[in-house]
């Protein structure tokens, strides 16, 4: 189907720089705790994938419905209430749990996205809503793929988010984070592997993206994940407790590093 969408006519994509990628990642080495270099190295790396993506997901049935709708997803899903009614079992009652356990929301990541879009001009288009859902379903993904929020959980999240909505900057991401945890791991963890694992079952589910995120919510939690073809991480998880007998703590990223996927 010919996409139908409004995209600002002052809108340019996003210039692929890779030197200026590599400063960020430097300056990253450097201060772990600095995650903002992380939205700079995705936007400098991304080009015009983005855009790819975008137009990938307008072309398709379920993307033209939900461009038509336009769903600000924030407000429902930080109404946990609703949620809670739920059954037991359901998407929407482990999302919670992993939410309030976690003492995240979905607006921690608006609030840390318009941090750098602050300093850069923004498009009230269809884009930018896309962008924007790319943001607000990211901890549902934890929740879908099984990938906790430490170090290895984030950066395997990311190979699979890399394989619904390719982008060289987020790959990259993803790969550096692992050999990095790789280099300090003991001898048989399978850190690659959990890249590789991310990668493939990113590749293998359905678009999340594309999902009725309120439908999604009410399915029990291995029936969706069954339908949409999400399998389990078991290499992320035999690795994880493998590190754990070694004395790894896993470390929790900022919202900042968990939503830097998204570049509009």
């Amino acid at each position: 189907m010919t996409p139908q969408a409004f995209v600002h006519p002052d809108r340019r994509a996003a210039d692929f720089r890779p030197f200026k990628a590599w400063s960020h990642m430097q300056k990253l080495i450097a201060d772990k705790e600095d995650t903002e270099q992380v939205f700079h190295i995705i936007e400098a790396l991304n080009g015009k994938s983005f855009e790819k993506n975008f137009w990938a997901f307008a072309a398709r049935p379920e993307g033209q419905k939900l461009l038509q709708e336009k769903p600000c997803l924030p407000p429902i899903l930080d109404d946990h209430s609703w949620i809670r009614a739920l059954p037991d079992g359901t998407v929407g009652r482990a999302y919670v749990a992993f939410m309030e356990r976690e003492g995240l929301s979905a607006r921690g990541l608006v609030e840390e996205s318009q941090k750098l879009r602050s300093r850069s001009r923004e498009y009230e288009d269809d884009m930018m809503w896309y962008a924007n859902r790319l943001r607000d379903t990211h901890d549902l993904f934890h929740v879908l793929s099984g990938y906790n929020r430490d170090a290895l959980g984030e950066a395997s999240l990311l190979a699979f988010t890399y394989s619904q909505q390719p982008g060289l900057g987020v790959i990259f991401i993803a790969y550096v984070g692992c050999r990095t945890i790789a280099k300090r791991a003991p001898r048989g963890a399978r850190i690659m592997d959990c890249f590789w694992e991310g990668k493939r079952n990113g590749a293998a589910a359905q678009k999340i993206i594309e999902q009725d995120i309120i439908a999604l919510m009410h399915e029990p939690l291995d029936a969706a994940r069954a339908r949409l073809g999400i399998a389990r991480p078991v290499i992320y998880r035999e690795t994880l407790k493998l590190l754990g007998q070694h004395g790894y703590t896993p470390v929790l990223q900022p919202q900042a590093m968990a939503g830097a996927q998204v570049s509009a």
